[in-house]
Parts: C-alpha cells; structure tokens; sequence
C-alpha cells in the first residue's frame, strides 16, 4: 500500500507541476478489485485517483472516456496516467450517488426529476456517444448477444440457484436458457450499452449526474441499461416510477433514432432484460456473498429476491420457459426468502451481546453469566498502528486510525470472518430464547485494533439483528476515570 501511494503522489506531483498532494485518502471499496483514492492539493483541488493492475480494463476506461466525453457525455475526464498503466487521475464528481440521495430524501419530486435526467442523459450516451466507440476495446465480448446472454443466466445458476440445493432438470433449464437468449438477441436497436447503470453508478454534483464504472460498455439493446437502473435491488423504486420513467425513457431515447421506437415491442422485450438483469444480480450477490465471502452483497439478496418476485408474478416475457419458471418459483418462494431474511430481534427478545475491547497485558475479560464464555478474538496478527508516532495518544474511534487500519491492514477481512461467525450464534440465540453472549476483541494496548474491531460489530450487529449491545472498552474506560474520577 505504502509504494502505491507514493506511485499516486508521483503521478499527482506530474500532473500539477511540481506540487505535492496535501492528503491522499482511500475511499470504500466495492465489488471490484480496483482501488480509489481522493487526492487533494494544497490549494484543495481534487481528483480521483485509481489503481488497477488489470490494464486491458484501464485502456477500455479511457478509450471509452475519451469517445463519450467527445460528444459531452456525462463521464469522466482522465487527466494523467502513469508509465505503467495501472494508476490513473480521473476528474472527481464527489461522494453523493443518486442512490445516496434516494436512500436520504425518499421518493419525492427532487430524486424522481435526478431519475428522469439519468435516463435523458443515458439515452444521448447510448445512441448519439456510441457512434464514437471503437467496439474492439470492449473488454470481453463485443455485443450482448445470444452468448453474452447465455453467460448471464448461467452466472445465475452456478452462482445462486445451485447453491440452493434445488433439484431441476439440468437439461431442460439449458434449454430453456437457449430459447431465452434467442428471443432476446432478436433486437432492432443495438447501441452503446453501459452494462452496469445503476443508482450508486450515477454521481449528482451541483444538480448535475455524470456516469462511473462504464468500462464494461459494449454494443447491445437499449431495454438493458433502463432494466439495470429501474430494477436495481437496493433503489426499491415504486411501481409508478418504473412505469412512468420507462414512458419517458422511449421518448427520449426516440427522440435521438431516426424512426421512434415501437412502445409495445420495446416494452415486451424489455421485461425480458428486466428478468435478465435481475438474475444477474443474483448471481453477482451469490458469487461475492457466497464464494468471495463479503458479507455486506449477502445482506442485499432479500431485496434482490422481492424484486424478482414481483415481477414473475406480475410481468410476462412472450415466450415460454416452463423448466425456468419452475426455477423461478422455487426462488421466491417462502421457504427461500427465510434463508436470506435476517432474523430480527423485538423487544421481547432477551438477548444482550456484550462487546468488549482489552488488553492482553491485563488478561481477558470475565463472563459473569450463568453460562460464562464467549468468543475472544486476538486482533494482534493485524499490523499495530501503536508503532507509529503519530497514533500513539490516538484510539481505535479516531479517523486517522481508522483510515489506517481500512487502508494499510488485513483488517477488513478478519472482520468478516469475524462477523460469520459471531452472526451464526447472534441467530441462533435469537431463537432459543437465551439473553447473554460475550464478544471479547483483545489486542497489546487495548487501545487501537481491540477498540476498532468491537465498534465494528456492535455496528454490524446492530444494523443486521437490531439486537441489543453493551459495548464497552475497558482499557480505555480505566484512563478515562483515572483521569476525571468522580
């Protein structure tokens, strides 16, 4: 980490002239395995630092970028690259999503008139901005065609539907796959497709959106980007705002083609690329959740579900799929959803998780409960921010640690082995009714990694089980009486 943020200054000290970047700050990372930066410089100028070894990926990013941005497309402006190829500056749009906006302000007339530019701005970005693509930079397959789409559906199957045990008829799901992916390959307009339009893909600065993650654009039919961002799990958007914002989308889009697009077939192929994408975020959710073991997609595959059970029972694709609607069925089905659905607690439930941070040096805490134990977690094979001068009169709740321990430690992914094996219990103690469970995170000090990772699940508890906490940092709650007794 310490020579990727020394290559970033370099490439930010080229860029401006000289001048040195006054913070560089690693921002949250989601699915991909790229990483970002904000850089700022003194005169606090801003830009979006990326660091990304896939380099046939970097070079579609900004072939893409400099295609779109030609014909004032909302994306992003590359400012510098490095020699290597895999750190690049990229104009910065801010922290604020469109999905951050819906999740803050709720479905009123602000968020829907965002929803209503996207779908301007990504109908011009389709048609007029995909005349100036050269399809040869697209990173897998050209077009979504017949395979691109065949690829999607068994993502789903391998990813999410045969992790759920279900037995089907493999050969008749294959074929049902098949005659899918032919009746939606047989699209008149075929243009520029972004691949991932979504709310959290879509940055509002000043009123404004401007489009992220684009690079796995390729040509293919208008109805999936509408699909993506309409349909998205976490977006929830009301019924009437699908349909009302789909209206609009056709006009707009029919406003950039030489002959308007014919509502009826556009709409019935559409539903078909709605069930598309709703399978392949799915699979998506399966394969981070399940396989790469990042617990916050697993969260999202009960929303991910509802969606798809809604449509399957209110939307019909003009083509018959009998072993896939059975498949289908099976999914939403009640039984299903209850293996994703969080166990919550009410206020009957007796259940108080103790969360505790300490220092080996003093020993580990006792369990005065009639069953006594608990979990101990010995954060000491993360790299000790203690070492360094600066953190030394700091805690595991200052940002500066934080940042540290998110950034330059292994710390994100002891904590999700941490949380699946603390949540199994919290469930299941939900269930049976007990009221106590000890969590004790300790470290050398007491004071950095043990203070950091018990917030985290008291956080994460608290937002997945709605369970009761009593977190308390006993090292530092010692230095807080020593130093003001009552």
């Amino acid at each position: 980490m310490e020579q990727i943020l020394q290559q970033i200054g370099d490439l930010w000290s080229r860029y401006t002239s000289g001048r040195e970047a006054a913070s560089i700050v690693k921002l949250p990372q989601s699915g991909s395995d790229r990483m970002y930066f904000r850089v700022t410089g003194d005169n606090g100028e801003t830009c979006i630092a990326t660091y990304n070894d896939h380099l046939k990926e970097n070079e579609t990013f900004f072939a893409f970028s400099t295609g779109l941005g030609s014909v004032g497309c909302p994306v992003a402006n590359v400012v510098a690259v490095n020699e290597n190829g895999n750190i690049y500056l990229q104009e910065d749009f801010g922290d604020v999503s469109l999905l951050n906006l819906l999740e803050t302000h709720g479905y009123n007339d602000y968020v829907y008139s965002l929803f209503r530019q996207s779908l301007s701005k990504l109908a011009h970005l389709q048609v007029v901005g995909g005349t100036q693509i050269d399809y040869n930079h697209c990173l897998t397959a050209r077009e979504f065609g017949k395979q691109a789409i065949l690829s999607d559906l068994l993502y789903f199957k391998y990813y999410f539907l045969d992790t759920l045990k279900f037995p089907y008829d493999k050969q008749a799901l294959l074929d049902d796959f098949e005659a899918l992916s032919t009746y939606l390959t047989h699209t008149e307009n075929k243009h520029f497709m972004f691949r991932d339009f979504q709310s959290r893909n879509i940055m509002v600065k000043d009123d404004q959106v401007h489009f992220i993650d684009y690079q796995g654009g390729m040509l293919g039919a208008l109805q999936y980007d509408v699909a993506s961002l309409l349909w998205q799990a976490r977006a929830e958007l009301p019924d009437e705002w699908k349909n009302s914002l789909l209206d609009y989308y056709i006009d707009e889009a029919s406003n950039h083609l030489s002959q308007p697009l014919d509502r009826y077939l556009f709409t019935a192929q559409y539903n078909g690329y709605v069930l598309i994408r709703l399978l392949q975020v799915l699979g998506a959710y399966g394969f981070r959740g399940f396989f790469q073991r990042k617990a916050q997609f697993l969260t999202s595959i009960p929303l991910a579900l509802r969606n798809l059970k809604w449509f399957t029972g209110n939307r019909r694709m003009g083509i018959a799929v009998p072993e896939f609607d059975k498949c289908l069925q099976f999914c939403t089905s009640d039984e299903v959803m209850e293996r994703f659905e969080p166990l919550k607690a009410t206020e009957e439930t007796p259940l108080v998780v103790h969360i505790h941070s300490f220092s080996y040096k003093r020993g580990i805490p006792a369990d005065p409960s009639a069953n006594g134990g608990g979990f101990v977690f010995d954060c000491r094979g993360i790299f000790n921010p203690g070492r360094f001068e600066e953190f030394k009169t700091q805690t595991g709740r200052d940002k500066s640690v934080r940042d540290f321990l998110e950034q330059r430690t292994s710390m994100p992914d002891y904590l999700n082995s941490v949380f699946d094996l603390v949540d199994i219990t919290v469930s299941d103690y939900i269930k049976r009714g007990f009221s106590s469970l000890q969590v004790n995170f300790g470290c050398t000090g007491g004071q950095h990694r043990s203070v950091y990772a018990a917030d985290a699940l008291a956080r994460h508890l608290k937002n997945k089980f709605g369970v009761r906490i009593e977190l308390k940092h006993i090292e530092q709650d010692a230095k807080n009486w020593v130093n003001n007794p009552a």
